[in-house]
């Protein structure tokens, strides 16, 4: 008996042709975005070393011109933001501290608050807030100022003149920047606990002042103080690498400059994210 052979139709032919240029489009765009990733990764650990390495060799040469650039930087990333980060600390407090605390004295498990605002507010949404503020106001302000250097021509001006750009253009936004969250944080968090306890003082809720901040004394350890400083200096410095990287890792058209900018932004969302899921598994091995 003679075997039966399929003959495909006209019509089949198409759609088998069809998935298989979809497939492999699929397939190019995938290994793309991950040649990319790749490259980008590397663009940035190489931009990372060459500021940390700059700023070791060279942190006190041109110091009249470098240090102010510094303080400038504090000011633009830490202390105008001042208003803004008491607003947000102001409704952190209200909001969430607050609510918590009357929640808890209704279900009467009083004695863990101190636990609880010390997991949430000083190790979570203290440094990520002020993390996302200052890529808001700053990180993006950085892209937009350094992809237009780039763009005219500015970043060669500065090679021509004998200029390291990176000392001159980075170093002062990895240190102020860095700096600036962490001063941030710290003054977030304290504003955000005050206002929440008074919330819950309008509210009724009887605990008394030496109680509440008795159990928050007791829920720190010494390991945050150092994580707090390490996280919010990581995060500082991811976030200037990146958006600097973003202006002056290669040459731009005025009209490329938010594109770039807005990448910058969706790299240092993600990046900050991961940083503070690394820190978490620090926090539960220690």
């Amino acid at each position: 008996m003679e075997p039966v052979s399929k003959t495909l139709s006209a019509t089949e032919v198409a759609e088998e042709r069809e998935r298989a240029s979809m497939y492999r489009a699929y397939s190019n765009y995938t290994g793309g975005k991950l040649v990319g990733l790749i490259e980008g990764i590397r663009g940035l650990g190489s931009l990372l070393l060459i500021t940390v390495a700059v700023i070791a060799t060279k942190f006190n040469t041109a110091r009249a011109v470098i240090h102010p650039l510094i303080r400038r930087e504090m000011v633009r990333a830490g202390f105008r933001l001042l208003p803004m980060v008491g607003f947000l600390a102001f409704a952190l407090g209200m909001v969430v501290i607050g609510q918590t605390v009357l929640l808890m004295n209704r279900l009467g498990s009083q004695t863990y608050l101190g636990m609880v605002m010390v997991t949430v507010v000083v190790r979570e949404l203290g440094p990520i807030l002020a993390a996302l503020l200052v890529l808001a106001r700053v990180g993006t302000a950085n892209v937009v100022e350094l992809g237009t250097a780039r763009a005219l021509g500015e970043v060669e001006a500065l090679e021509a003149l004998g200029i390291d750009p990176i000392h001159y253009l980075i170093v002062p936004r990895v240190i102020g920047i860095g700096v600036s969250i962490f001063a941030l944080t710290i003054y977030l968090i304290l504003f955000a606990l005050l206002s929440g306890y008074l919330f819950a003082f309008m509210e009724g809720v009887p605990l008394l002042p030496g109680e509440y901040f008795r159990q928050l004394a007791n829920a720190l350890l010494w390991q945050d103080f150092v994580l707090i400083l390490l996280k919010t200096m990581s995060f500082g410095t991811f976030i200037a690498i990146t958006t600097c990287y973003e202006g002056l890792a290669q040459p731009l058209r005025l009209e490329a400059v938010s594109r770039a900018t807005t990448s910058a932004v969706a790299k240092c969302v993600v990046g900050v994210v991961l940083l503070d899921a690394v820190f978490i598994i620090v926090y539960l091995v220690i």
